[in-house]
């Protein structure tokens, strides 16, 4: 998202290390690398920041080596500067990395750097591909992970953003992770300091660049039309719709708050109330499916536990809330998606058909460049599923709902989503539909105002935005294009 603040996953890496996150391919470019330098100091910034455009030096194998860049000396493993019509860029250069290849400095950006922007896309008509940033406080000797994994898809360059705060000197490292055909493309790699101010070197700012014959590139700092992603935001960030509290005496309204989801849970019925979750390009991945169903061992021993076997014969799926295909960024978020808690008894229909067209179509936007807040969540008793229509599994104790609703809010990826939603900049989605095998597969069909989902269910939706806010938005039924 652009600009906007993951300190949790930056700054917290930086204190853990310190006292203080069957077609061909086109053909590659080749060219003559320049002599290298052992350079351990930047030596160019660009106003405000040390930057690194790949606009300077030449290097057109993907053998490993040392080069001699603006900034600095980078080591490039299975990695060149590519310059060809298929290298997405924003001058006339750009990074380009295939396998596991690996950018790193050889120097240390001075103490003090508050934010890192880098530019990165899908070499020409490429697979999407995944990358990491790495950073070292302890000048290159062990490195860990800053934030979250980003998938580079399409041609074009999409900033990610990493915003936090390194005390001491900061050295980082590039790694494309997936191993796979894709080849990547990064740019416009930026360090900037609090309030924009340079990360200076040793004994203050960074000098100057020496010229270049290249042509000078686009500016680091992205238009505003252009989306970054930051990380994951808060997966309750729109409010609690049923005020629920990880309290054992509320077993009807029991809060499971999950690094993936946040649910409100109904011991009585076997099932959630609602699922509260996040969705941006931070939270897609390559993982694959788990399919490991099982109890939520984070449920109170006095909850009954509901097991895949709940569900054995009873002609309903173990329909998904928060959906397999939304965390994909490793197995553990993936994993987490198969918790019984995160399960309601949908027809079959229903979860194939219906919802799986809602829940892509939700993923389409994503990778569009938006940014989703979801709930959802179940009412009423009785569904019909393969079997006929059934009001309770397992002996009773899993209520099968009569309605099964969605509510997304999609926005631009960007910052101060709160601010934005109130200011009208969102699109709010609210879908009900019945639970049963007749149930249409065109979900925009059963577009509802979430008006009608409150009243409906007893929640509270999108309690965090001003009361003004949310009788003018929950009131309006969403009539945009789906397809």
């Amino acid at each position: 998202m652009f600009s906007h603040p993951a300190p949790l996953l930056f700054s917290a890496l930086l204190l853990s290390l310190s006292t203080l996150g069957c077609s061909q391919n086109p053909p590659e470019t080749a060219r003559t690398a320049p002599a290298k330098s052992s350079a351990s100091q930047p030596t160019q910034s660009g106003a405000g920041r040390i930057t690194e455009t790949f606009e300077t030096a030449e290097k057109g194998a993907y053998a490993a080596a040392d080069e001699t860049l603006a900034s600095g000396s980078w080591h490039f493993e299975d990695a060149l500067i590519g310059s060809s019509d298929q290298d997405h860029k924003s001058g006339q250069r750009a990074a380009r990395l295939r396998g596991q290849g690996r950018l790193r400095m050889n120097f240390d950006a001075p103490g003090g750097v508050q934010t890192i922007r880098i530019k990165s896309a899908a070499y020409g008509d490429d697979p999407a591909s995944t990358w990491e940033l790495w950073g070292s406080l302890d000048r290159g000797r062990t490195f860990r992970r800053i934030g979250q994994p980003v998938r580079a898809q399409g041609p074009r360059l999409i900033v990610t953003t990493f915003q936090g705060g390194a005390a001491g000197p900061l050295r980082l490292e590039i790694r494309k992770t997936d191993g796979g055909s894709g080849r990547l493309n990064i740019d416009d790699i930026a360090l900037e300091a609090a309030g924009g101010a340079v990360a200076g070197g040793a004994g203050g700012p960074v000098p100057p660049a020496p010229s270049s014959p290249a042509p000078s590139p686009a500016p680091a700092t992205p238009a505003p039309a252009q989306a970054a992603v930051t990380g994951r935001d808060d997966n309750m960030a729109l409010g609690n719709p049923s005020g629920a509290t990880p309290n054992v005496n509320t077993p009807t309204n029991y809060l499971l708050s999950k690094p993936q989801f946040a649910v409100g849970y109904n011991a009585q019925r076997g099932t959630p109330t609602w699922v509260s979750w996040h969705l941006n390009r931070a939270w897609m991945g390559a993982a694959p499916r788990q399919d490991d169903f099982r109890p939520d061992p984070a449920l109170p021993r006095q909850f009954y536990q509901v097991t895949r076997n709940s569900y054995a014969g009873s002609g309903f799926d173990k329909g998904h809330n928060c959906p397999s295909a939304d965390r994909t960024t490793d197995l553990d978020d993936n994993s987490a998606t198969f918790l019984m808690t995160n399960m309601i008894p949908q027809a079959g229909n229903n979860n194939q058909r219906t919802w799986s067209a809602l829940e892509e179509w939700g993923r389409d936007q994503v990778r569009q460049g938006q940014e989703i807040y979801v709930i959802m969540g179940s009412y009423g008793k009785g569904g019909t599923g393969q079997n006929g229509k059934m009001t309770t599994l397992d002996q009773g104790r899993v209520t099968v709902p009569a309605r099964i609703w969605k509510v997304l809010v999609l926005l631009p990826e960007g910052s101060n989503d709160l601010q934005r939603i109130a200011a009208g900049q969102a699109r709010i989605v609210a879908v009900d539909t019945p639970n049963d095998q007749s149930v249409s597969p065109d979900w925009s069909r059963y577009r509802v105002s979430v008006d009608a989902i409150e009243a409906a269910s007893g929640l509270d939706l999108l309690s965090k935005l001003p009361l003004p806010v949310q009788e003018q938005l929950e009131a309006r039924v969403d009539t945009g294009p789906v397809r």
